[in-house]
């Protein structure tokens, strides 16, 4: 463990020797509210509510965001995002509970960044995405006449980052980004350049 430590130390202080210009590659982990995947499922929620169903306890999970860029030149970076979210809600039909709801979604999008303001401790950027959405959404019932349900999709997704903002060491940065998509319209993360 110690060895470890020691080598992520050694090569956090070789890294922070060079400057923010001389970083090829970025990793980031986020996390974000309101993607798209959650505002398609508020609308799909709106159409059961028309057919007679209500829905309860709503628990979101994500967008957690995972994404790669490699530095083509100091103003483009050229990667892909993975991202994954996750809803459960119970499922009501006549206020009497009939089951439980669950969608995960897991995207995957290459995605290019142009870093418009790059400084040694602070930068400002936008991104674009395009992929792919695969979708699991499972129906657990709880009720005699009600069947349970097991559907997978696949449909195209997106995400288009207006402005990010980032702040710390050359190496090091947490960022925030306002924005459309599947990270959502709003995020907050961690990014490690090298």
């Amino acid at each position: 463990m110690t060895l470890a430590v020691a080598v992520v130390m050694a090569t956090l202080s070789v890294s922070a020797q060079n400057g923010y210009e001389e970083t090829k590659h970025e990793i980031a982990i986020s996390y974000g509210i309101y993607s798209n995947s959650q505002i398609l499922d508020i609308y799909e929620d709106l159409g059961g509510v028309l057919g007679g169903a209500s829905y309860d306890n709503d628990k979101w999970v994500g967008p957690v965001g995972v994404e790669y860029f490699y530095h083509a030149k100091p103003w483009l970076g050229i990667g892909g995002i993975a991202v994954y979210g996750n809803c459960q809600q119970d499922v009501y039909m006549s206020k009497e509970k009939i089951g439980k709801s669950k969608n995960n979604y897991f995207t995957v999008m290459p995605a290019v960044k142009f870093n418009w303001l790059r400084m040694k401790n602070f930068g400002m950027y936008s991104k674009l995405a395009a992929g792919v959405t695969f979708r699991n959404m499972k129906f657990e019932s709880v009720a005699d006449k009600v069947q349970n349900d097991n559907d997978n999709m696949t449909h195209f997704n997106w995400q288009a980052t207006l402005i990010g903002v980032e702040a710390g060491s050359p190496t090091v940065r947490g960022f925030a980004e306002l924005g459309v998509g599947e990270q959502g319209i709003a995020c907050v993360g961690l990014r490690y350049k090298f």
